[in-house]
């Protein structure tokens, strides 16, 4: 349900930008004036915003799939109450955390912007591998799917070279951040999930 909401509100606020009902540019991630001109809402509004239709529906539809599965768990893990908070707190966060290095390496920059819920989707992704590692996850054009354990080291590589690259317009380092604090999260909230995760794999 919590995720619903979440998508609800993200689909709302993007859609009323793409109409021109809102600023865009009041939203969006600016590394210059989050740092210079201290506007760190922007660190999580930027989240409820996107570049367009396509961007919009991928990342609301990779939340729909495993954000459902990480709700479940958290309610599993932390009881119904302080697992939703838990939930909601993980991924508004993430949204943050997962530009912190983006903040940091273009903060003199007044041309960087960025949107999008890239960085708390990855965090929600890889949450639910560490809750379900042996779930396939399908990657474009491939028509099998993948093992959670065996996509999120390759997921993490790809980000992580194609942010050294910078050779386009994808923020490949908030998605890598994001994914990482995705592990970590639920880990520091509840260490002996772990063991959870080593036993799904069987070890």
């Amino acid at each position: 349900m919590i995720t619903i909401i979440l998508i609800a509100i993200t689909c709302l606020v993007s859609i009323l930008c793409f109409a021109g009902k809102l600023n865009v540019n009041s939203l969006i991630f600016s590394a210059y004036q989050v740092w210079h001109g201290k506007q760190w809402y922007r660190m999580f509004s930027y989240g409820l915003v996107h570049g367009g239709w396509g961007h919009l529906f991928f990342n609301m539809l990779t939340l729909f799939f495993f954000g459902r599965v990480v709700e479940q768990y958290f309610t599993l893990a932390f009881g119904d109450i302080s697992g939703i908070v838990l939930y909601v707190v993980l991924y508004v966060s993430a949204i943050a955390v997962s530009s912190i290095w983006d903040l940091v390496k273009y903060k003199d920059d007044g041309n960087y912007r960025a949107v999008g819920a890239s960085g708390a989707v990855s965090a929600i992704l890889f949450a639910s591998i560490l809750f379900e590692p042996k779930m396939g996850i399908y990657i474009y054009l491939i028509p099998i799917p993948v093992p959670g354990y065996i996509f999120a080291p390759l997921y993490l590589l790809y980000c992580w070279w194609m942010a050294k690259r910078n050779m386009d317009n994808i923020g490949h380092s908030a998605h890598f951040w994001g994914a990482v604090y995705g592990l970590l999260f639920p880990l520091v909230c509840r260490p002996d999930i772990f063991r959870h995760f080593l036993s799904q794999l069987g070890l």
